[in-house]
């Protein structure tokens, strides 16, 4: 199993110093004896009532990005505290992640409250996203009905078929969607409106490539 190891303290004395060594050996450990394979640790100094970490928000990219199977922390706490820590674990949870505890030696334990807490805003979330990709199904519905083609807009379009799929994934469309404030999960039920058969991880590759290959060609730009 492929772990990410995470480690926090709050204040920047010598004993939290200690304390941030203590976690990482903790980590390691536990690895080791479960025969884990432990891809890298996180530390940081933060307080666990924020939630715009660095570290924090370097381990929800790279255990979503790579193939991650648990985070593993050495107790509750270091996930963060009050709000934060629930929609941090919200977001593991959601993405298929386990939380394990070396203080519980097992995965995180939380309360039925906890549980209820997070079974509401999965729920919510869930209602929120169907009505969304309703919404633009009836918009695409009534604009096809007033005579829009949606294939005819589509830079990377390559077939007279509208109704063929089409490996392509027009970057255009997904650059502008994204600048509207669509989430990646939007962008690819859209995509799937306008008969693009494309996952939200595809998406969030290609959008992530187009930021790159601007980056280039800006220091291309700007160093000749």
């Amino acid at each position: 199993m492929n772990v990410i190891g995470y480690c926090r303290v709050s204040t920047d004395k010598q004993s939290q110093e200690t304390s941030l060594g203590r976690q990482e050996k903790e980590l390691t450990q536990a690895c080791h004896t479960e025969g884990w394979t432990l891809k890298g640790i996180i530390s940081e100094k933060a307080s666990g009532y924020d939630i715009d970490r660095e570290g924090m928000l370097e381990l929800m990219e790279r255990a979503v990005s790579e193939q991650i199977d648990a985070i593993i922390v050495s107790d509750a706490t270091r996930i963060g505290r009050g709000n934060a820590k629930m929609a941090i674990v919200h977001y593991f949870r959601k993405h298929g992640l386990s939380l394990y505890c070396v203080e519980e030696n097992g995965e995180l334990t939380l309360s039925d409250a906890d549980h209820l807490v997070l079974d509401i805003v999965s729920i919510v979330e869930e209602y929120q996203r169907k009505v969304h990709n309703a919404k633009i199904s009836r918009g695409m519905r009534l604009a096809v009905k007033d005579g829009y083609k949606p294939f005819r807009n589509l830079s990377n379009h390559t077939s007279s078929s509208p109704g063929r799929k089409r490996k392509e994934i027009p970057i255009s469309e997904i650059v502008r969607l994204k600048k509207n404030g669509l989430t990646y999960r939007d962008i690819a039920a859209t995509l799937r409106g306008l008969g693009y058969d494309v996952s939200k991880a595809t998406v969030n590759r290609r959008f992530k490539q187009y930021e790159n290959e601007q980056v280039q060609k800006e220091a291309v730009h700007l160093h000749p």
